[in-house]
């Protein structure tokens, strides 16, 4: 059975972007190894895509490994790897049956070869879902994004001059080109800064910090979130409205 979107009076964003950030620390403060931070965080992903459907938002991304996450001691990367397989062989059938559809933007071919063959099933299966689409970012950074996009504007124009691209040609070939750019960006942990997310989509996003950590982010604090959205006037550059 889908998720049904309640009824609300306040503007609810589209599409809302996070960085979750804080597992660590949230490890640290309960004594236990950051593996088990992770894991707590893993499991609060299911919580907040329920949530986010349920308020009415269309579109959800998840900032999970960025391209310089493999600078992190090996036995943690080796870890998020293991939490990475394990999430996608566990929660693909408990999204087909709540409309959940799946994608993943990055770079996959850094990954082994048996997560980039659960990340296509993944995909394949939840295709059909339209309640909410969620996107996890895995090795994955706003930079590489826009190189990339710009390769394949190259290859879909061969011969062509680089004067032919403008913003529409070139947002069409970005990662996240199915998605409308998002309306709120949250980031959990307390840190006030995009750390090379969506450096594209985000030029009029509106940004939202908690001190919250991660796998504390509850749908109590996203309301949180989505109240401080209602009180934005977003002008994307215009003047304020009279």
């Amino acid at each position: 059975m889908s998720i049904e979107p309640s009824s609300a009076s306040s503007p609810v964003p589209q599409h809302i972007a996070v960085i979750m950030d804080g597992n660590r620390r949230w490890a640290k403060q309960h004594g236990l190894p950051v593996a088990l931070g992770h894991a707590n965080g893993a499991r609060q992903v299911r919580r907040i895509v329920q949530a986010c459907a349920e308020r009415g938002v269309r579109y959800l991304t998840l900032f999970a490994f960025s391209t310089e996450n493999w600078r992190r001691p090996q036995d943690e990367v080796s870890s998020l790897m293991g939490l990475m397989t394990l999430y996608l062989q566990k929660e693909v059938k408990n999204m087909s049956a709540k409309g959940v559809r799946l994608k993943i933007v990055g770079d996959i071919s850094g990954f082994s070869a048996r997560i980039q063959e659960l990340i296509l099933q993944a995909q394949e299966k939840t295709a059909h879902n339209d309640t909410i689409t969620l996107t996890i970012a895995a090795n994955y950074g706003g930079r590489w994004d826009m190189v990339e996009a710009v390769k394949s504007w190259q290859t879909a124009h061969p011969g062509e001059s680089v004067n032919g691209i403008d913003e529409a040609a070139l947002s069409e070939h970005l990662g996240l080109s199915y998605a409308p750019d998002p309306d709120l960006l949250i980031r959990t942990g307390g840190e006030s800064r995009i750390s090379n997310f969506m450096l594209w989509q985000l030029a009029y996003t509106e940004l939202f910090f908690t001190d919250a950590l991660w796998p504390s982010f509850t749908p109590d604090e996203l309301d949180r979130a989505l109240t401080w959205y209602g009180t934005r006037e977003r002008r994307f550059g215009g003047s304020t409205k009279t």
